[in-house]
């Protein structure tokens, strides 16, 4: 059971990595002190592929946060 839980946790780390890359950039302009970054505050709801990409992340997040949380209880026993 440990060692199955482990491959899927590092399995899912992988996941979560390529999610995270795939994700649209937020802001195309790379200075902060442009005068276009006013906008860097403001909240835009996410909409088609963005909010899929948010979705997946959180869910395969909180997916490798409780395999690991279960895997730290299963190894202090």
């Amino acid at each position: 059971m440990y060692q199955l839980l482990l491959t899927l946790l590092v399995i899912l780390a992988a996941f979560v990595v390529i999610v995270i890359f795939m994700q649209p950039t937020k802001n195309q302009s790379s200075n902060v002190f442009d005068a276009s970054s006013g906008a860097l505050f403001e909240r835009v709801k996410a909409r088609g592929f963005e909010a899929v990409m948010q979705r997946l992340t959180a869910i395969l997040v909180f997916l490798f946060l409780v395999i690991a949380l279960f895997l730290q209880l299963l190894s202090s026993r």
